[in-house]
């Protein structure tokens, strides 16, 4: 254990930082390699800071957020943190002499570069379920070696994301889990030399199709600890040929209809669903992020109108990486014009019924959305938060008109869907409070000790009704990027996974990163945005005027400005940086019982493998990060779910730099088996083989 009082947790560099040149391709069509979509010149911070309230206005316009702030190895993988834990970490307390934030009291791990899931030491894992593994009764046992589409279709899909867990029972001893399958690696599904990425086969074209989407599957407790999926008849595997229902004020457009569907209000399929959420009523929310990726032939396009927009969401020309469009027309752009428009929305998946038809909601907006979170309002009206998850881009917000029934029966679950048919889609506008000569892209705090300021919502549509100059209302949804440019939201650096905390009812975003901050042409540095070139990331907190969700205005914080503690670009909360974890690019947020917030990244840029990190967020432990797992090397953690003792995990494309010629991974099965996907479960050893309680 280290002793060395300031470089305590050491950046390892053996691994690459970033993400791997196949993960780019196959997730986001390698998206960071072209220009951003997005060459609106909407004003940033430095542009309106000289028209900004002096600090003591900002001071009274933050007045109820200061208040709150102020009272804020092996393959077998268990390891506990050995080396580069600080010394006040490593053991009850924050601080010496400290004790820890409850949940949050537990050794660190190391930064580190393992093939394994390392958790705390005093702590289990176990894999849940895997890529191949049964999901419908009569699935085929997993083989690598002869694979088919009609197996993939009843097995667990690729490349697992967002974790939702809907509790069946009050005791919480069995839960409904859904899960994400975000986007298929064919160049790592199929054995060495069987798959040629120029000419792949029907058969393994509809693999990938079934390989995306979403799974549900029961699980149950394990008394010693973790979860253990179980048979059921709420058992169900949705891919790209599910049917999914289109509502909401778009359904209907013109610009929905196919040849297969002239109605526009019936799709078949979901795909790079990212990240989600549960909803009060028992349903799950997923957002369908990165598909322009899979379609081909943008060029074809030749009106300007239409061009430009498939342009603003990364349409591209040629073929497409997979070559769907050799197998289904749908795929080809220059065939199917309007098929691109119906995807990249928010669905929503309702678990407790397996007959149910998913829904793909309008109202919410198009674009790539990382997720989507509920928070009622103080009247009793639904808010529905999402990020649009690419350089520049923006924040949203959904307030339904119609009013929340309380429960998760059959009817309130029908009732509360339809909320999010009707009411108002909103953009954010950030407003930083310093000056702008003390906003230069150098992460330096302003003098005021913080990056922070106010926001308002901007008004995009209601129903059918535009607020967004020389645009209809169904052009707002179908096309809410362009919407949101005309009305002067603020470019953030990758808005990714936001949730609203259960416990101080402030509102966090994950930004991930942006390299091209601050670069020649691009959009500069801003009090929200703070840093150019910013390869780390950082954590956004903000608080609805009167704490109220239907709120058009709020108070803004950034909560971490992420990267080596050492470093002085880094912001901690006001935490001591030599005593936090270091962390890097963060992407999905949650919060357990006691209002901590937990976040996992994707692409630490530190040298060390991705993980899953605690961070208190009031009190005098606000900013504490302290690392809680690491996954295998080469993949991304995703997730998360924390409840009282167990935590998941969901680990995304192990192995990343590998081939199957010459794989980096064999994780989790060992030996010389493929690497898969899979949900891990974490808990705390407890007495008498039971588990105790996480961070506790």
């Amino acid at each position: 254990m280290s002793t060395e009082p300031r470089r305590l947790l050491p950046l390892l560099s053996s691994h690459r930082p970033g993400r791997s040149a196949v993960t780019c391709e196959y997730r986001c069509g390698n998206a960071c390699a072209h220009p951003a979509p997005n060459t609106s010149d909407n004003s940033t911070f430095a542009d309106v800071a000289k028209s900004v309230l002096s600090r003591r206005g900002a001071l009274k316009a933050t007045a109820v957020m200061s208040a709150t702030a102020a009272g804020f190895a092996a393959l077998s993988g268990t390891a506990a943190a050995e080396s580069g834990v600080p010394v006040a970490l490593a053991g009850k307390g924050g601080r010496r002499g400290e004790r820890s934030v409850p949940g949050t009291d537990f050794t660190p791990v190391a930064p580190n570069t393992a093939d394994a899931v390392t958790v705390p030491e005093g702590y289990d894992h176990e894999v849940v379920i895997r890529w191949g593994d049964p999901v419908l009764p009569g699935a085929s046992r997993f083989d690598f070696h002869n694979q088919t589409a009609e197996a993939q279709s009843r097995q667990f899909g690729y490349n697992n994301d967002f974790v939702g867990l809907v509790a069946q029972d009050s005791s919480g001893w069995r839960y409904l889990m859904t899960v994400n399958h975000e986007y298929t690696t064919e160049s790592h599904m199929f054995p060495a030399g069987t798959y040629d990425s120029a000419n792949p086969t029907e058969e393994q074209v509809r693999i990938g199709w079934a390989a995306h989407g979403l799974s549900v599957v029961q699980v149950v407790r394990e008394p010693r600890g973790g979860l253990r999926v179980v048979p059921s008849r709420y058992s169900r595997r949705i891919t790209l040929n599910t049917e999914f229902e289109v509502r909401g004020p778009a359904a209907g457009s013109r610009y929905l209809t196919t040849s297969a569907d002239p109605s526009g209000r019936s799709v078949f399929g979901t795909m790079n669903n990212c990240a989600g959420g549960v909803t009060p009523w028992g349903t799950i929310l997923s957002g369908e992020e990165n598909v322009n990726q899979y379609f081909a032939n943008a060029d074809a396009v030749t009106d300007p109108v239409e061009a430009e927009r498939l342009r603003r969401y990364g349409f591209a020309a040629g073929e497409s990486t997979r070559k769907w469009e050799r197998f289904d027309k749908r795929w080809d752009i220059a065939k199917e014009p309007n098929e691109p428009n119906r995807f990249g929305w928010v669905v929503e998946i309702d678990p407790n019924d397996p007959d149910s038809t998913p829904i793909k909601h309008t109202a919410l907006g198009r674009f790539k959305h990382e997720g989507a979170n509920v928070k009622i309002t103080k009247d009793g009206r639904v808010a529905v938060y999402s990020g649009d998850d690419e350089r520049f881009e923006y924040i949203y917000k959904f307030v339904s008109n119609g009013r929340y029934k309380p429960g998760r029966s059959a009817h309130a679950r029908r009732h509360n869907s339809r909320l999010l048919d009707d009411g108002t889609l909103y953009v954010a506008k950030f407003t930083g409070d310093s000056p702008a000569e003390e906003i230069d892209g150098s992460g330096t705090l302003p003098s005021d000790g913080e990056f922070d300021g106010t926001g308002e919502w901007i008004p995009l549509a209601s129903g059918d009704v535009s607020h967004v100059p020389g645009m209809t209302a169904e052009e707002v949804y179908v096309f809410t990027r362009e919407a949101a440019d005309k009305v002067g939201a603020t470019k953030m650096d990758r808005p990714e996974d936001i949730e609203p905390n259960p416990v101080n009812g402030r509102v966090y975003a994950a930004l991930t990163n942006n390299s091209d901050r601050g670069m020649a042409g691009k959009g500069a540095a801003d009090e929200a945005n703070p840093r150019n070139g910013n390869r780390n990331g950082h954590v956004l907190e903000w608080e609805e005027k009167r704490g109220d969700a239907a709120s058009t205005t709020f108070t803004w914080r950034l909560l971490l400005v992420c990267g080596d503690p050492a470093e002085a670009d880094t912001y901690f909360g006001g935490f001591d940086k030599s005593q936090v974890s270091p962390i890097s690019c963060p992407d999905n947020v949650t919060f357990d019982r006691y209002g901590n917030l937990w976040i996992s990244t994707d692409g630490n840029a530190l040298g060390s493998n991705d993980g899953l990190f605690s961070v208190p967020v009031d009190g005098s432990h606000r900013g504490q990060v302290k690392q809680f797992l690491t996954v295998p090397i080469g993949a991304e953690a995703c997730g998360p779910v924390v409840i009282d003792d167990v935590v998941l995990v969901a680990v995304q494309h192990p192995g990343e730099n590998g081939t199957p010629e010459n794989p980096e991974s064999h994780w989790p099965d060992g030996g010389t088996s493929p690497a898969r996907p899979s949900i891990v479960a974490v808990w705390k050893k407890g007495k008498w083989g039971r588990s105790g309680r996480i961070g506790s």
